[in-house]
């Protein structure tokens, strides 16, 4: 008797179960249909004093045999879930999204397929000065089979007293310096009116960290059909980093591709902290290529190699490094910086490590 008794119960438990789990989804899918209506409104998702109503309601209804607050942190588990659930439908809308897009974007420059499984590497100076000092560098690059030639014409600089970039000068140079040598030009852009004559002279267009959320900027770069090299904002979390990526997809430019370089955190040890783990986190979420500066990352030219090999090694599309003729001359960032024989070592060093791999006769050039 006692074992039918046991077995009715349980009949009966397995029948609740059920209902708790059409009751779910069908809250579920309610919580669904409010966090459409919340984002036509444009209202936050989280809504604090509704949670709390809801749970006051569970307080006053509650008449046991579970503790209220059992009840309650139950109920903050389906509250935590359903929000979830909404950011989920989020995640799934935006077209940087790889639930939207499963397949790798792969980003054609000069005849190089960026994100199609080969490794790249983008290097340059710091800033363009001459035009002797870019040839050299693209020289160099040549010689390595590096594609992606980088060089700053406009300088984002913190002082308003520091060597702010030879303007369209300096990407007349990149350009002139690139041809000879058969590389492709990458360099940052940081005024909205400048897009429509830097296409002239740049294959990729970089917007850099402090500009990561010029909005204007990145919709001017997303109205055109010129590839862009988008830089992490100093303090931006990845769902920023990925949002602003969003602002360039959504004005039609499905050329994008991401760049780590580095947060800003308490540690004085290097001049920003790479966060490494974001490139598998990039990969994951969205189908862009992820590049790594380990140059601005680390402002340390004795780290480059290590957190190249480690940005290779979790799964990087690519890394950025700066190189420069002479680094003790140079009119900006020279402690970064290698010289030409650093740069062959560093290329021979991570081609031992067999975790870089490069195309046979690959080069290319890119602006930092």
């Amino acid at each position: 008797m006692g074992n039918e008794q046991l077995e009715e119960l349980r009949r009966e438990l397995d029948e609740v179960n059920l209902q708790l789990v059409e009751l779910l989804n069908e809250r579920a899918r309610l919580a669904k249909e409010i966090g459409q209506v919340k984002k036509a409104q444009g209202l936050n998702r989280f809504d604090p004093v509704r949670e709390r109503k809801m749970l006051d309601m569970i307080t006053e209804v509650n008449k046991g045999p579970f503790e209220t607050s059992t009840l309650q942190h139950i109920f903050k588990q389906v509250f935590k879930a359903s929000l979830e659930l909404q950011e989920d439908d989020h995640r799934k809308a935006l077209l940087v999204s790889r639930k939207r897009q499963a397949d790798d974007t792969v980003v054609e420059i000069n005849g190089e397929r960026v994100g199609d499984g080969q490794q790249r590497l983008i290097a340059g100076p710091c800033s363009v000065e001459s035009y002797e000092q870019v040839d050299a560098v693209a020289a160099a690059l040549k010689k390595q089979g590096v594609k992606f030639l980088r060089g700053g014409a406009f300088k984002p600089r913190t002082s308003p007293y520091d060597f702010q970039g030879l303007g369209e000068e300096g990407l007349k140079i990149l350009r002139k310096a690139a041809d000879k040598h058969g590389l492709a030009v990458i360099s940052e852009i940081v005024n909205p009116g400048d897009i429509p004559m830097a296409v002239n002279y740049v294959d990729v267009i970089q917007i850099g960290a402090r500009n990561m959320q010029n909005f204007e900027l990145l919709k001017a770069a997303g109205s055109v059909d010129t590839p862009v090299l988008l830089k992490r904002g100093l303090s931006a979390t990845i769902e920023e980093f990925m949002n602003a990526a969003e602002y360039i997809l959504s004005k039609g430019n499905k050329n994008v591709m991401l760049c780590e370089r580095g947060i800003r955190t308490y540690e004085k040890a290097t001049r920003n902290t790479l966060d490494i783990s974001a490139v598998p986190i990039l990969k994951q979420e969205t189908h862009l290529p992820v590049f790594v500066d380990v140059t601005h990352s680390t402002g340390r030219r004795d780290l480059l190699l290590p957190t190249a090999k480690a940005a290779f090694a979790i799964g990087a599309d690519g890394v950025m490094a700066e190189v420069h003729p002479d680094p003790a001359v140079a009119l900006s960032d020279s402690a970064q910086q290698m010289d030409i024989d650093q740069f062959d070592e560093f290329i021979s060093k991570l081609k031992e490590s067999g975790l870089y791999k490069p195309q046979a006769n690959s080069a290319a050039t890119v602006e930092g």
